[in-house]
C-alpha cells in the first residue's frame, strides 16, 4: 500500500487532528460532516471509507462504512451519500453514519476517517463487514482525524 501525500481528504468544518463540531455528533444533528476528496489517483476505480473510534470504551468502534464511491466524487455533502455508493452497518448494526458519542468522563476520542482508493469496485452487498471491505485492493489511502469529547 502506498501513502501518497497528494491523495487527501479535508473537511471545511474541522482541521486534521482538531475537534469535530458538535452538530455532527450525538450532541447535535448526528449527520456526517462535509468532506472534500482531493487528487484521487487516476487508476482508482472506486473509493471506500471507514470511520471509526479507536478509543472506544469497549474497543475500536465503527461509526461509518461506505464503499463503491465513484472515483470522480469530489465531495460528500452534509447528511448525504454519493450516488452509487453503498453504506454498510456501523457499530449499532444500522447502515449509515453514526456521529461521535463518547461517554461523559472518557475524555477526547479520536475519530479516524480512512479513505481508500481501490483498483476495482467492491461489489459487496449492503451490510458487508469492515473486514470484507478492508480486503479490497488498495492503491492509495489517506486518513483524516477529528476529535470529540462529551465533556466539552
Amino acid at each position: 500500500m502506498l501513502d501518497n501525500a497528494d491523495f487527501q481528504v479535508v473537511s471545511p468544518v474541522f482541521r486534521n487532528g482538531h475537534a469535530i463540531p458538535s452538530q455532527y455528533t450525538c450532541k447535535g444533528h448526528n449527520v456526517n460532516p462535509p468532506l472534500n476528496i482531493l487528487n484521487v489517483p487516476p487508476q482508482a476505480q472506486s473509493l471506500a471509507l471507514i470511520m471509526h473510534d479507536p478509543d472506544g470504551i469497549s474497543g475500536d468502534y465503527l461509526h461509518w462504512l461506505m464503499w463503491d464511491i465513484p472515483p470522480v466524487t469530489e465531495s460528500i455533502s452534509v447528511n448525504d451519500v454519493p450516488v452509487g455508493a453503498i453504506q454498510g452497518a456501523n457499530g449499532s448494526g444500522k447502515a449509515g453514519y453514526m456521529g461521535p458519542c463518547p461517554p461523559k468522563g472518557s475524555g477526547a476520542h479520536r475519530y479516524k476517517f480512512h479513505f481508500y482508493a481501490l483498483d476495482s469496485p467492491m461489489n459487496l452487498a449492503s451490510g458487508a463487514s469492515r473486514k470484507e471491505l478492508e480486503a479490497g485492493h488498495i492503491i492509495d489511502q489517506y486518513t483524516l482525524v477529528g476529535t470529540f469529547s462529551a465533556d466539552s
